[in-house]
């Protein structure tokens, strides 16, 4: 699914993801691990939790309760979290926001299946003249060793700036990929892959080439904006020499703990924005979103345990859209506004919910389609697609207003899957022949992006495709 809209594949959050506010599977809220621990800054360097002292797990609940998540202050004001600091006492501890912890090295790159962040940012980059396979390989040795520190909650190694100092990780992941030109520009060509191939134009792109692929690609998300902005920064100072900034986006989604009780991301359509992603439950879950480590599926080695990332950027008519009755939305998108719930499925309107299976035969008292043929939740369904599915991690952006004053709003899509020929562009062809929401979007950048699995600790992202 390529555009903004609640999907019936889809959701910002994958459905076997936390609460709002409890840290994800494969991350930790206790705080600071001991001085043994993996993840140790080396001697004389700076650490963010060294600084914060004990990170406790408070207010693991708040966002099934409610309640606003806490402060890393506490319930002390800051002039006596300060002098107790200063004391050489406890210093308060961090709330459950601040203390969550993804783990760098895994099996799987980080960014994919952990839940959406509140802040992120998207850039590529080009390798600069005269840099090849080498210095590729010294920068992503940079760029993974700045990420496994960052997402530890520790300072940078060279000349951290301090604009996290105060933070604990904040969830933050770092991901990395490569794009189609980067096998030509390092000599490696007989290693990309077929899946690589580059998109199809479809009918709603006015794709900017400028802000569209390039030979690397960052994704980084948080639930700080401060510590997502850290790692921005430190990764482009990294590249050096060796690489330049081709384009970068910013985006945002609602931070854990804002709602009442845990539930799917809404878009700036005002959309809950999606709900049937593929569920990592599900048996069939990493042969849809992961490359196998088999190489049954004809992938090359280096690509085993990765995945496929389709990056767009969707601007929203929001103008437009915003003219619509909200009878009208609904039939655009063939869910409820309010809630997400199909407009057909429930033996009662009050019963049927988010969750509930779409009827897409069921009919009103004249016959007519409760789902309309053209909307967007019934086309762009895996059963309406062969199959086809795609893990859905977007962020939603706001770039301003224009002298016309009207807003450079949208998505900042990004979609996983083992084959982006099956996932993606089965989904988009479909789309593109008679969706409804087509005519409240517009393609403006567009990338894809091969994702290696994750480093093993002692290896960096991409080493088996730089020195295999």
């Amino acid at each position: 699914m390529t555009d903004p809209s609640t999907t019936d594949q889809s959701t910002t959050v994958p459905s076997d993801a936390p609460s709002e506010g409890v840290p994800a599977k494969g991350t930790s809220a206790k705080g600071v691990p001991s001085e043994a621990s993996e993840g140790t800054p080396s001697e004389g360097a700076i650490s963010r939790r060294r600084l914060l002292g004990t990170a406790g797990a408070t207010g693991l609940a708040l966002g099934a309760a409610g309640g606003a998540v806490g402060y890393a202050t506490g319930s002390s004001s800051s002039s006596d979290a300060s002098s107790s600091s200063a004391s050489g006492g406890e210093v308060a501890p961090l709330s459950s926001l601040g203390a969550g912890e993804v783990m760098f090295h895994g099996k799987h790159q980080p960014g994919i299946t952990t839940p959406l962040q509140a802040r992120g940012h998207l850039v590529a980059f080009d390798l600069a003249a005269g840099a090849g396979r080498k210095e590729a390989a010294a920068l992503l040795r940079r760029w993974s060793e700045t990420a496994r520190r960052l997402m530890a909650g520790e300072a940078a190694a060279q000349d951290d700036t301090g604009v996290a100092r105060d933070a604990g990780p904040s969830s933050l992941t770092v991901t990395f990929g490569f794009g189609h030109s980067f096998f030509a520009r390092t000599g490696l060509e007989k290693q990309r892959p077929d899946s690589l191939d580059p998109l199809p134009d479809f009918s709603s792109d006015q794709l900017d080439k400028a802000r569209s692929n390039g030979d690397l690609w960052v994704q980084i998300g948080a639930d700080d904006a401060l510590v997502a902005f850290h790692a921005l920064r430190t990764i482009q100072k990294d590249a050096g020499g060796a690489a330049r900034v081709r384009w970068q986006m910013n985006g945002f989604n609602r931070s854990p703990g804002a709602t009442a009780h845990p539930m799917t991301a809404r878009n700036l359509m005002g959309q809950i924005d999606g709900t049937r992603n593929p569920k990592p439950a599900e048996p069939d879950f990493d042969e849809r979103i992961f490359v196998p480590a088999s190489g049954a599926s004809g992938e090359p080695a280096w690509m085993a345990n990765g995945s496929y990332a389709v990056v767009r950027r969707i601007r929203m008519l929001l103008d437009d859209w915003e003219q619509l009755s909200l009878k009208e939305q609904e039939n655009v998108i063939g869910r409820r506004k309010s809630d997400g719930a199909p407009l057909s499925g429930g033996a009662k309107a009050t019963e049927t919910t988010e969750t509930t299976e779409m009827d897409l035969e069921k009919t009103d008292s004249r016959g007519d389609l409760l789902v309309p043929i053209n909307a967007h939740a019934r086309i762009s369904r895996p059963d309406q697609n062969g199959g086809a599915a795609m893990l859905r991690r977007p962020f939603s952006f706001h770039d301003g207003i224009d002298a016309k004053g009207v807003p450079d709003a949208g998505l900042l899509f990004v979609c996983w899957q083992a084959d982006p020929l099956r996932g993606f562009v089965t989904v988009q062809r479909k789309l593109d022949r008679g969706d409804a929401l087509s005519k409240f979007i517009r393609h403006e950048s567009s990338g894809l992006f091969a994702v290696p699995g994750g480093a093993a600790k002692g290896e960096y992202v991409g080493q088996r495709l730089l020195e295999g």
